[in-house]
């Protein structure tokens, strides 16, 4: 009787000092807020899928000029890069206050406008943030989704 009473309190004992210990990769992450889950990373356009599911190669016409590198600055500045680093557009940027719309405003060297684009955002978590566009904006049964991932690539110029 002795040695099972020892036993459950040793393991109750070890259950609760287990339960109490915490290794680093169980810590939670904070919550964040979209914006703040936009500029935490820097992003690589990886694919891209058509309103059936199907992927749709990056040359594609359709998606070819959404394809590239994008840093959120918290600042709500962005910059764009081409994949071979060449430089796309740089301006400002921020999201609906329920982040399911993204916006930018194209500028040049001077600061003016070039122009101003809204997406859709279909995900946006750690790691992966994809945006919808449509071709023609009256048909919203054509569209392309544009999945990026999270990478280290580093900001070219920086």
């Amino acid at each position: 009787m002795r040695i099972s009473v020892f036993v459950a309190a040793s393991a109750l004992f070890l259950s609760l000092f287990t339960a109490c210990s915490k290794d680093k990769d169980q810590t939670p992450v904070p919550a964040q807020t979209p914006s703040e889950i936009l500029a935490s990373t820097a992003w690589e356009t990886t694919s891209a899928k058509n309103a059936q599911g199907a992927q749709v190669a990056l040359t594609d016409d359709n998606v070819k000029n959404f394809v590239g590198f994008a840093y959120f600055k918290a600042s709500t500045k962005f910059t764009m890069y081409n994949l071979d680093n060449s430089p796309k557009m740089k301006g400002d940027w921020w999201l609906s206050p329920d982040g399911k719309t993204r916006f930018i405003i194209a500028r040049n060297d001077a600061g003016t406008e070039l122009f101003r684009r809204e997406v859709e955002i279909t995900v946006l978590a750690r790691t992966e943030f994809t945006y919808r566009i449509y071709p023609n904006a009256a048909n919203k049964a054509v569209y392309f989704d544009i999945v990026h991932t999270p990478t280290t690539h580093v900001e070219p110029g920086i």
